[in-house]
């Protein structure tokens, strides 16, 4: 009897050379036992829509997509997950036949590494994230969820984090979080974890805010890995902070992503130990 071809995806951006995605995504398939095949497309600096246009045409189930495209691409859907919504972004899309869903499933990765992997409580917590962008769009209303005691909104651009912060007032208020937007240059001290959520990492510029921000003890996660996140996790240390890399939220967010397109949750564990291993090895 003859097989149902693999449903393709992939990951849609620019650049995308250095996705790890097809290497994660094709070891949940093979845990799972699901049939995908999942690639990468450059789709240029502006040929975003095209490129998905044409590969949902081509009868893909769905995508990934990467910064700067996130809010982009919450914008082709129909219809919006209540988390994409109130990001205004979205990092997934399927493909289904009444009109496409967007979801955003990089606050829920980047939570269940740092609560789950890390071990790192935030309830109660004092929180900076350092980016108002489609990947601090992406993360702030699952952070404010977990019911830090306070989260502290910084971005080079003011406008932008003060637009961002209105968007999810309201969630922080039902929560009972102080959610805040301050200078760059004097956000506060002594914060329990320090998110970095901002393009200083993947441009290789010094870390943004003010070396008082974190302390002994303290979390600092960049949502970049490898040789983009050294920088910053070198200054983490040096302070006597706990640095970690975004490395464990590709994957979770990675593993929601692939049950929103195929109902089936993979176990993430052995596939982020799998993914460092390789990392390590070059």
């Amino acid at each position: 009897m003859a097989h149902a071809p693999p449903s393709r995806y992939a990951v849609i951006g620019h650049p995308v050379a250095h996705s790890q995605s097809p290497f994660i995504h094709a070891q949940f398939a093979a845990q799972t036992g699901q049939a995908i095949d999942y690639g990468r497309i450059d789709c240029g600096a502006d040929g975003f829509e095209r490129a998905v246009r044409e590969f949902a045409a081509g009868g893909a189930g769905g995508c990934n997509v990467t910064v700067p495209f996130k809010f982009e691409a919450a914008a082709l859907a129909a219809t919006r997950t209540a988390r994409a919504q109130l990001a205004g972004a979205a990092n997934t899309l399927r493909f289904d036949a009444g009109g496409w869903l967007a979801d955003n499933t990089d606050g829920c990765g980047l939570l269940r590494d740092i609560e789950g992997n890390a071990g790192f409580e935030l309830a109660g917590r004092r929180v900076l994230l350092i980016g108002a962008g489609g990947a601090g769009a992406g993360v702030l209303g699952p952070l404010l969820g977990a019911q830090p005691r306070e989260l502290v909104l910084v971005n080079r651009s003011p406008a932008r984090a003060t637009a961002l912060a209105e968007r999810h007032a309201r969630a922080a208020q039902t929560v009972g979080v102080q959610l805040r937007v301050a200078p760059i240059e004097a956000p506060g001290t002594a914060f329990d974890l320090v998110i970095n959520a901002s393009a200083s990492s993947l441009q290789g510029a010094a870390v943004p805010v003010p070396d008082e921000v974190i302390g002994a003890g303290a979390l600092a996660v960049d949502l970049m890995y490898g040789r983009a996140a050294q920088g910053f996790l070198d200054w983490a240390a040096q302070r006597g902070a706990r640095g970690r890399d975004g490395l464990g939220m590709l994957v979770e967010q990675a593993a929601e992503a692939f049950f929103v397109w195929r109902g089936v949750r993979p176990d993430s564990a052995p596939v982020l130990q799998a993914l460092r291993k390789r990392l390590a090895q070059g």
